[in-house]
């Protein structure tokens, strides 16, 4: 069930186990892949695991029902589009917000979803400069003696086994999800170029440490990681995990009792 398509009485007749609240960014990938692309991705996941998770539960033991026939519905928030992203600052069009301001809009967006009785959440993330942040959100949220929410955050390319070691930026993984889910979206005569200035590894590293706080220390056009690796068929590969991952997760989350 998508919010924003459906209507309130929709909602209210509905039995919901547990909503996903996409969040993105609105910043760079270089110049072949769009602004809005970890927004895109964290959506796509986030619907394709809705559909899984209805429609492939098991069943009451004994009942002869159909499979997903003991599941109620995953309730797929409008995405959040602009996040914690000032180190892409370099590069034209990208927005960001303060770590502040992001951690209380999420947080108070899920908030209302509690406030219908939809009191499961989990944060599904696209960005990779959001992933602190929300692991607080998921904290605060839970910790909130006002609600019995219980939320978790959960960032697709984390969850697609031996595939997440090719991790970039508007690399492999972002422009397979992209060429899979939004084909229409990727610059496909930009890509040459895209890898040809693309970085070998994200930041500067020195003892473990990054000495590069912005990305434009370490690319020139934004990109780490070859796009060229990344077509379309290993973007339905990455879609089938990330979804069935999160739709393992949202049935833990729909099962666990507030603390």
């Amino acid at each position: 069930m998508r919010l924003s398509e459906v209507t309130w009485t929709d909602v209210r007749d509905a039995d919901v186990d547990v909503a996903f609240l996409p969040v993105g960014s609105t910043e760079q990938h270089g110049p072949h892949a769009p602004l809005g692309t970890d927004a895109l991705n964290a959506v796509a996941v986030a619907e394709a695991s809705a559909d899984a998770y209805e429609e492939t539960g098991t069943d009451d033991e004994g009942s002869g029902g159909e499979p997903g026939a003991d599941r109620g519905e995953v309730a797929v928030a409008p995405p959040i589009p602009v996040g914690v992203a000032e180190e892409h600052r370099a590069f034209d069009g990208t927005m960001w917000v303060s770590p502040e301001t992001f951690r209380a809009y999420v947080r108070e967006s899920a908030e209302s979803l509690v406030s219908h009785g939809v009191d499961r959440v989990v944060f599904v993330n696209g960005h990779g400069g959001n992933v602190e942040a929300l692991a607080e959100v998921a904290r605060r949220f839970s910790r909130d003696d006002a609600h019995a929410g219980y939320g978790v955050a959960f960032t697709w390319f984390e969850s697609v086994g031996d595939h997440a070691s090719d991790m970039g930026h508007a690399g492999p993984l972002e422009t397979a999800l992209l060429r899979a889910t939004n084909p229409d979206l990727v610059r496909e005569e930009r890509v040459d170029d895209a890898s040809a200035g693309a970085a070998d590894r994200w930041g500067e590293w020195v003892s473990g440490v990054n000495l590069a706080h912005d990305s434009a220390e370490f690319t020139d056009n934004g990109v780490v990681g070859d796009p060229r690796e990344g077509d379309a068929e290993r973007g339905a590969v990455l879609l089938d995990r990330a979804s069935a991952a999160l739709a393992a997760l949202a049935e833990a989350v729909a099962d666990r009792k507030s603390t």
